[in-house]
């Protein structure tokens, strides 16, 4: 059962971009913005390259992933969700969830990527273990 409650469900499916952290090689944190969406219990993105994040989930599967929901709570606070998990890259279908992504993030009209014969890419895949932050998800 995934720890992603009904509220920390819509915030992933909402719209919202994220920031997602990986470990680089020499331990830093790498940040990248990702376009994030939900496949049963795992947050998915789409990437049509391999790109530092992918090769860094590779190597060490340990992810953070952060997003600001645009909502303000009774309190005045700007709720934001965190999401700690585990990522697993699978090759293949990366334009198939960006399409999805893009009627979210772009408009329900729009075509993304442009053009035809796209690279098969590759899908992150993030099974959450921990959600924090300022919402109704806080545990």
């Amino acid at each position: 059962m995934s720890v992603l409650q009904a509220a920390a469900r819509e915030a992933v499916e909402a719209g919202n971009l994220a920031h997602l952290v990986t470990i680089n090689r020499d331990g830093s944190p790498q940040v990248s913005v990702v376009w994030v969406g939900l496949d049963g219990g795992e947050i998915v993105s789409g990437h049509l390259d391999d790109r530092v994040k992918l090769r860094n989930a590779r190597r060490d599967p340990r992810v953070v992933l952060s997003m600001q929901t645009g909502v303000v709570n009774d309190f005045g606070l700007a709720e934001y969700l965190v999401v700690r998990g585990t990522a697993r890259v699978t090759e293949g279908g990366a334009a198939e969830v960006l399409q999805r992504l893009a009627h979210v993030y772009l408009g329900p009209a729009v075509t993304f990527p442009p053009g035809e014969d796209h690279p098969p890419g590759f899908v992150l895949r993030i099974t959450p273990t921990t959600v924090s932050g300022v919402g109704p998800w806080q545990q």
